[in-house]
């Protein structure tokens, strides 16, 4: 996402035109996760919009469409993908990633139809693919037939890392809040591909979620050596301060790999205004 309540006039200057929104948002990260397109295929006209406020450079992580993920299950999708894959078409390189996010009850014995259906995808995308079943992270067999359709389609597995934000109760309406929503599942924190892809889930106190990310630091650290591109993407419950926590933990990382490019400057918020 890119706007957030909390962060007008703090953040990010308030009021924004629609129209500016991302470019404010983009002056503090350099990627964006695409939780929107989950719900509903954005025009081209709107993601023209998204291009123009981006540099090439910028990520998006872009979600497919429940309609193919979960209510047809990766089934007789075919229409519904080229909509939404010419809908994107503007953001050329800006497309870093299609982000294929399947429903807890997505088991291991439907990655057969996840093969099929990644042979059949565009070879001019990347693909990662986030799955909730706790057999992936708990049965090695599973895991491993995961790993085989992944990495015949080049394709990463994207860890959903909860584990600090589970390690003590909720203090807050955020927290708890999330608490009986997010999956509760182990660390997996192996890449697959050249272009790993993180998300992590902190918790309201900054100091929590910063002690929490640790393990990324050094992972990504480690990728980064390796020669990989990984992209991060840092969340709270209640995400008043993830584009802060978000260049920090890239403050931490460029500490350990000081070659890694700065994140750009962001746009001085503008005080708020009563109309």
């Amino acid at each position: 996402m890119w706007t957030h309540k909390s962060w007008q006039g703090r953040l990010v200057a308030h009021p924004l035109p629609a129209h500016e929104r991302l470019r404010h948002y983009a002056g503090w990260c350099d990627a964006v996760e695409g939780n929107t397109t989950f719900y509903a295929t954005p025009t081209r006209a709107t993601v023209a919009s998204w291009a123009r406020q981006t540099e090439p450079n910028f990520r998006f992580v872009l979600k497919l469409p429940k309609l193919i993920t979960h209510e047809r299950r990766l089934a007789d999708a075919d229409e519904a993908l080229r909509g939404f894959l010419d809908a994107i078409e503007p953001l050329g390189p800006r497309a870093h990633a299609l982000w294929i996010q399947l429903p807890a009850s997505f088991a291991p014995t439907d990655v057969a139809a996840l093969a099929g259906f990644l042979r059949r995808l565009p070879r001019d995308h990347r693909y990662a693919v986030e799955v909730r079943h706790p057999a992936f992270f708990t049965q090695p067999r599973a895991a491993a037939l995961l790993e085989q359709a992944l990495r015949a389609a080049d394709a990463e597995w994207i860890p959903f890392d909860t584990t600090a934000f589970f390690r003590s109760l909720p203090t807050s309406d955020a927290e708890r809040e999330a608490w009986s929503k997010k999956p509760r599942l182990p660390l997996r924190s192996d890449a697959l591909t050249a272009r790993p892809i993180v998300r992590y889930l902190g918790r309201d106190d900054p100091a929590q979620t910063a002690q929490g990310w640790q393990h990324w630091v050094d992972t990504a650290a480690g990728w980064l050596r390796e020669g990989r591109s990984p992209t991060v993407f840092v969340h709270t419950p209640d995400n008043a301060d993830a584009p802060v926590l978000a260049r920090r933990f890239h403050d931490d990382v460029r500490a350990r790999v000081p070659e890694l490019a700065a994140l750009p400057d962001p746009i001085p918020a503008a005080p708020l205004t009563l109309f």
